[in-house]
Order: structure tokens, then C-alpha cells, then sequence
């Protein structure tokens, strides 16, 4: 299950090195965007072949055309079955050729280091043993075991309500999840399972660029295992979630789809640069524009998830609009929240707030996403503009839903 995000097209271009783009679209019509996340969607079976018809011997000199006729349908038809063998149960649509624990060379260890010719292959390899599906009454996702206790990451829009999912290993045996809590507004979930001896994924440290080797993990349309590879196309892309939040995903063109949600984007080295969340769509299926939130920020949720923490978000404590008058990159304070950080801060309204900590901003849906990434109580500092003057200040920030 895979929401989609499908704003009217930006009016302008997105920014070169690839940050701060877009702002807040305008609002859509209803019947053309899907923020639900998808429900299960088996791939269609196609149908059997067709009896040739019956046809009067051929010409002279053409033999060789009815004998080149007969091979490519028989190829046609061939592939058809293999095709229809591959979804065909309707019982189990997940009935596809899976790599095993088992199966990986001895010795193998969580790391790729380049993966020499075929790096997609090595990743796949050390990262798809921790990948598992994930069913609930609605639909169906993905999900990563991030730890041996049997503690699995996913989207918080995958688990939905339940307190209680399947989860499918990759060697196919199936165990009852608890979800131990969900967070919408960062969309990260984590869920437990009882067993034992099971494979871990190795988490990235968050530090990605723009270019670099992406490859998506997960069960797509029920496909369990399904791999695809693509780069890093954007970082600290401002997403506006189901709940209307604007997080700072990673951008990728590795195709993902309805059931990649929840699942592993790895890098080359087999460590987990993020959560597959989202897609730029206007039909519901992959357009080479996916989101992904990025594995420090997730792995942070997960962590306060686990020790039974408030996942309150931090907030700057003013409002703003992408729609801003201002033709200066930045985030105009628009209204101050009597009292929170930010008037405590002394920022006003009309300040133009253009860095967190040092990053610049340049929205503020960026501004919304920069914060995002904090905890309640952190002190961060925030440079603005005044009356073309440059200030800073350190703000204490605090917590809101």
C-alpha cells in the first residue's frame, strides 16, 4: 500500500541542485488524487492463449512464413504460462521465486562493498532476507527487520489501526506481528514478531547525495522480494503526508508501487538510506518520482516508538504560506504563536527565515520539513532576514501533534 501525492504541475522548474522544490501545491481536485494509502491490488492474470484458427495451407513460397508464425506463437504462448504461473493462485499471490537465507554464500555479511559488476545483485542478496510482507484486513505492504529481537520498521499507513498484522517471511512462513505504536505524522511504524535466528538489515548513518545508486526492496502489487534499482534524484524534498505534514524525503527514481510502502531503499554498501512512503502520480502506479523517508529520521520515530516515548513533533511555533509575497527564497512569518518558541526567540511577523542550524531554506514547506527533523527541546539556530538585515537566534523548540 503505497499513497500517492499528485499536486497540479509546479509553476517552475525544480531547483538544479535539486532541494526546495516544491512549494505547497495548489489543491486538486478530489476525484484526481489518491492521499488514502492503496488497498491490496493483485496484478491481473492475463488471459489464456487463444486456439489459432484454422486457416488454408499456404502459398508457395510461403512455408517458411507459416513455420516462423508457428515458433513465435509458440514462444508467445510459452511466456503467457510462465507469466499466469507467477500470480495465477489467487490464495497466494506472492507465490514468486524468493532468495533464502540459505542461499547466500557463506560468510556473507550485511555490508556490499561495491558489489563489483553487478552491485544490484550483491545488495539484493544481503538486504532482501530482511525485507518481509506485511497483510493487514485492508490491504498489504512491506516492512524491514531492523533488529534481531524481531522488531520490524514500516509505514505508519500500512499498519493503519490494527494492533495485530501478518507478517511473511522470506522463506515464506508467516508469524503474527504486534504493532507497538505508529506515528502518522512522520508515517513510520514499527511491529513485533516472536521469533528467532532472523536476518537484520543494516541501517545507513543518513548521509546521502544526489546521484548516488538507490535500489527498492519490497511487494509491490503482493509481488514479495521484488527488487528495482534507479539513484538518489532529490534530497530533503518538503512531502505533505496523509495527515498534511510536510517531511523532507528522499527522492528516488527506482520504481516503487502500490505494496513497496514500508519497505527498504538501500545503497550500494546493503544499508537502508530510507523508507519507501510515496509517489508523484496522476494515476495511482509508478512515474519514476518516488518518496522515501529518509533512515535517520525513521530510525529516530522507530527508536522513541520502542521505549514508549511521546511522539509529540517538534514546532518553531509560527505560520507561514508558500504563497508567499516575497521573490527572496525563504520562509516569511506570516503569525506568532503567543508565547511558544519562536516569540520567546524573538522572531516577528514579516521576519524571513532563510536557515536552520546552517542548512538554508528556501519554503516553508522546507522550513516545516528542516524542523520535522528534530525532537521537542531541541535548540536549534535560525537565521532570518529584518529590514534586510541578517540576525540569528537560538530557539528551544516545542511540541505539538
Amino acid at each position: 500500500m503505497t499513497a500517492t501525492w499528485n499536486p497540479e504541475p509546479p509553476p517552475s522548474p525544480p531547483l538544479a541542485d535539486g532541494a526546495g522544490w516544491p512549494p505547497r501545491p495548489p489543491q486538486p481536485d478530489p476525484g484526481d488524487v489518491v492521499r488514502s494509502p492503496f488497498p491490496q491490488t493483485p496484478p491481473p492474470t492475463p488471459p489464456p492463449p487463444s486456439e489459432p484458427s484454422s486457416r488454408p495451407p499456404a502459398s508457395r513460397g510461403g512455408g517458411w512464413r507459416l513455420v516462423f508464425t508457428a515458433l513465435a506463437m509458440a514462444v508467445l504462448i510459452a511466456v503467457g504460462f510462465v507469466a499466469r504461473g507467477l500470480i495465477e493462485d489467487p490464495g497466494n499471490p506472492t507465490a514468486v521465486t524468493t532468495i533464502t537465507p540459505s542461499s547466500l554464500p557463506a560468510g556473507t555479511t550485511p555490508v556490499v562493498n561495491g558489489g563489483g559488476d553487478e552491485p544490484v545483485a550483491a545488495v539484493a542478496a544481503a538486504v532482501s532476507p530482511a525485507v518481509v510482507q506485511i497483510e493487514t484486513g485492508s490491504g498489504l505492504g512491506s516492512g524491514t527487520i531492523y533488529d534481531p529481537s524481531g522488531l520490524i520498521m514500516t509505514n505508519a499507513h500500512v499498519v493503519g489501526n490494527a494492533r495485530s498484522v501478518n507478517v511473511r517471511l522470506v522463506d515464506g512462513s508467516s508469524h503474527q506481528g504486534r504493532v507497538l505504536g505508529a506515528d502518522p505524522s512522520s508515517d513510520i511504524a514499527v511491529v513485533k514478531i516472536d521469533a528467532t535466528d532472523l536476518p537484520v538489515a543494516r541501517l545507513g548513518n543518513g548521509q546521502v547525495q544526489v546521484g548516488q545508486m538507490a535500489i527498492a526492496l519490497g511487494s509491490p502489487f503482493g509481488l514479495s522480494q521484488t527488487v528495482t534499482a534507479g539513484i538518489i534524484s532529490a534530497v530533503d524534498r518538503p512531502v505533505p503526508n496523509e495527515v498534511g505534514v510536510a517531511v523532507n524525503m528522499l527522492q528516488t527514481d527506482a520504481p516503487i508501487n502500490p505494496g513497496n510502502s514500508g519497505g527498504a531503499l538501500a545503497n550500494r554498501n546493503a544499508e537502508i538510506i530510507g523508507v519507501p512512503t510515496s509517489i508523484f502520480s496522476q494515476n495511482g502506479e509508478n512515474n519514476g518520482i518516488g518518496f522515501a523517508v529518509p533512515i535517520d529520521t525513521a530510525k529516530r520515530v522507530a527508536d522513541r516508538i520502542v521505549n514508549g516515548q511521546s511522539l509529540d513533533k517538534a514546532v518553531l511555533g509560527i505560520q507561514g504560506s508558500s504563497r508567499s509575497t516575497s521573490s527572496d527564497p525563504g520562509a516569511v512569518v506570516q503569525s506568532v504563536v503567543p508565547g511558544g518558541p519562536a516569540a520567546a526567540a524573538g522572531i516577528e511577523v514579516g521576519d524571513r527565515i532563510v536557515a536552520v542550524d546552517g542548512k538554508p531554506v528556501r519554503t516553508f514547506e522546507e522550513l516545516q520539513g528542516r524542523i520535522g527533523t528534530y525532537s521537542p527541546g531541541d535548540r536549534v539556530q535560525v537565521t532570518f532576514v529584518r529590514d534586510r538585515e541578517t540576525r540569528s537566534v537560538e530557539v528551544t523548540l516545542g511540541s505539538g501533534r
